[in-house]
């Protein structure tokens, strides 16, 4: 599920690409937070805050933030990680909850180095996302980089977390670990060894032509040659639309993709399934505590005649409080659903022991 460029040096501003990739529509939008909002950690409510900083994010369903930078540019990125493994967070540890993991560093961090120091220093557990019907439960890695071009990946295989922390890290994609990323990279010819680009879309490839296309830019002469060579890494790095891999969200169709310059403030998204670029200036919206939480309509709003194209930044939209009190009870079903996965589990296990003795 996904690829992660950063490009620190793009002629004096960091320019950031992503791709999406699943296996279903989820019904993306854009949303404007504001300073100021209180939020809870999503598990059991014992790590509350009230966000520093306003943000712009790219939703899954409303409710979940995969994507997205706020006023200070400093940005995030959820992508797919099949070794993820949360283990089980003790009561007394600092808790966020995979639907609001990334919403907490847009909400309090300005640069990378915060984030990490906080992240190493609490030993932030993260409490997965729990599906009782038995489809795929998320597992998935962290991204974020800064307007200073620094980067930083940070995974769970045991638990707790690991930080991969470097200006140097450029590319994140999914299967192996970024440890064995780094690793198998350097095999390849203008990376370190002599084999061939390879051209698959396993995420190991994409990891390589990613890094390969990366390091071997030209300078850009204005942000647009910038955003238009960071979108041509990130296409060469897009998957195919095909019938899914089963088990594997990892290994599906690029569903959108997005480029960042961190530096101007500037988001700008692409879906491959509705045709039209629009791109957001934050300098354009304001973030003043107090202000609303507005929405961009993507899903309808995408038309190819008379839809949103172009700048974005003053067609974002008030949903009102029914829906907003719609999308707080489906967090709270989020939260609910998750604190009970133990109790779903045994029930399923219950139920299905019971069917295979009736055959």
């Amino acid at each position: 599920m996904c690829t992660r460029v950063v490009w620190p040096n793009a002629n004096g501003s960091v320019i950031v690409g992503r791709n999406m990739d699943f296996h279903m529509d989820l019904l993306t939008n854009i949303w404007k937070y504001p300073r100021g909002i209180e939020r809870t950690d999503g598990v059991a409510g014992d790590l509350t805050w009230t966000a520093k900083y306003g943000s712009i994010v790219a939703t899954a369903f409303d409710l979940i933030a995969t994507d997205g930078m706020n006023e200070e540019g400093f940005a995030g990125h959820i992508l797919w990680l099949a070794e993820s493994n949360y283990g089980k967070p003790e009561a007394s540890a600092t808790q966020l909850s995979q639907a609001i993991w990334l919403q907490y560093y847009l909400d309090n961090f300005a640069t990378v180095a915060e984030a990490v120091e906080w992240t190493e220093s609490t030993g932030v557990q993260i409490a997965q996302l729990f599906d009782p019907t038995g489809h795929l439960v998320p597992t998935l890695h962290l991204a974020i980089n800064d307007a200073t071009g620094d980067s930083a990946i940070i995974e769970y295989t045991d638990g707790t977390p690991t930080v991969h922390h470097s200006r140097d890290y450029k590319v994140m994609t999914n299967s192996p670990t970024f440890d064995k990323q780094l690793e198998l990279v350097k095999q390849y010819d203008g990376l370190g060894g002599d084999k061939p680009l390879p051209g698959s879309t396993l995420a190991s490839d994409r990891f390589a032509r990613a890094s390969w296309y990366v390091e071997h830019q030209v300078q850009p002469k204005t942000q647009l040659d910038a955003i238009a060579a960071m979108f041509s890494i990130i296409r060469n790095a897009a998957q195919p639309f095909r019938t899914p891999e089963p088990g594997k969200p990892d290994a599906s169709q690029t569903i959108w993709q997005v480029v960042l310059d961190l530096t101007n403030k500037r988001y700008v998204f692409e879906s491959t399934t509705r045709p039209n670029i629009v791109w957001i200036d934050l300098d354009d919206m304001s973030f003043t505590e107090g202000s609303k939480v507005l929405k961009l309509d993507l899903i309808s709003q995408l038309a190819l005649e008379g839809g949103l194209a172009g700048n974005v930044s003053h067609k974002f939209t008030d949903v009102g409080p029914e829906v907003t009190e719609v999308l707080a009870t489906g967090v709270k079903a989020l939260e609910f659903v998750a604190n009970k996965k133990d109790e779903f589990t045994a029930l399923k296990t219950l139920v299905q022991g019971y069917v295979g003795s009736k055959k």
